[in-house]
């Protein structure tokens, strides 16, 4: 076999890990240089008039909150097979969502997480994440249910049932017949390695990451002056998240397939459309945009196994 230099390697590695933030960067420079609702003069002028300096650092606040949960949630699971420290947690977590940004479902981020690992520990790295990932479309998933009981939409909810049960039941089924089936029986039991302490930190931190996101959008809606009932704009926030999950997108669009599911709901709420579509828009910028540039940084300062 031929031999790459080591030299040879480190500057193919570097350009990689550089292409991957200025393809980061520019997708993100075109979403926002296309997208009247963020308008910097406009958006600037609208929350300073709307906002007062506490209400502005509660809405970070929230984005803080909701990423060191995913980082804590992640840490949490890694301590299944090795301990991990908060920073080490937080930097695979933001470099694996820089790198999920061009990829539907954030796939990236399964490869940008098990590059922090050894060849062997690949597949329990994939594992964890998808546990990861997971527990949050469970919460969203439950949350959106009951916000279509709430609001009246029953056959959806029936529908959100059925499906729920009808999964459940081919999961009974496969681990009464695991050894009969294989591969999907192997698969069920390569979560045997997870204790269940580990599985109710998760559901914990995955139940605040909801929350967390929830009542940043609730707050951003109250902020700028819109007064519905509580657990009416909960119920449609839970909702909207649901359906924008349950859609195929990038985590660089993201504000565009929430932005427009939460414009057709808030709207018989009798919500201002532009107000949605800003404040759908303020959150992607709060908790996608800025994660990625930070987590730039650690792509560019990663470092070969």
């Amino acid at each position: 076999m031929i031999s790459i230099p080591h030299k040879a390697k480190q500057f193919s590695l570097f350009t990689v890990k550089l292409l991957v933030v200025i393809g980061a960067f520019y997708f993100i420079y075109q979403q926002i240089a296309n997208k009247p609702a963020l308008n910097w003069e406009n958006s600037k002028r609208f929350i300073f008039e709307k906002t007062n300096s506490l209400e502005f650092v509660v809405i970070v606040l929230f984005s803080i909150a909701n990423r060191f949960l995913e980082i804590l949630k992640w840490q949490n699971l890694v301590s299944s097979f090795q301990k991990i420290t908060l920073l080490q947690s937080t930097e695979q977590v933001l470099s694996a969502l820089t790198l999920g940004v061009f990829t539907p479902y954030g796939v990236g981020e399964y490869l940008g997480k098990t590059l922090y690992y050894t060849k062997d520990k690949a597949k329990k790295i994939v594992l964890l994440n998808l546990i990861c990932n997971g527990i949050q479309m469970v919460m969203i998933g439950l949350f959106g249910w009951i916000g279509c009981i709430a609001l009246g939409f029953y056959k959806w909810s029936w529908v959100l049932l059925c499906v729920v049960v009808l999964v459940l039941i081919i999961l009974l089924l496969v681990k009464k017949s695991k050894n009969k089936l294989g591969a999907i029986g192997a698969f069920i039991s390569s979560f045997s390695f997870i204790s269940s302490t580990i599985h109710r930190k998760n559901i914990a931190y995955g139940f605040l990451r909801f929350i967390a996101l929830t009542h940043q959008f609730y707050f951003l809606l109250i902020t700028f002056d819109v007064f519905v009932p509580y657990f009416t704009l909960i119920a449609t926030i839970s909702i909207v998240y649901l359906l924008a999950n349950a859609l195929p997108s990038f985590q660089l669009f993201d504000f565009a397939v929430k932005g427009s599911v939460a414009v057709y709901f808030f709207g018989q709420l009798g919500i201002n459309e532009w107000l949605v579509v800003f404040i759908s828009s303020l959150m992607w910028l709060l908790n996608v945009v800025a994660p990625v540039i930070i987590g730039s940084y650690f792509v560019i300062k990663y470092k070969t196994k």
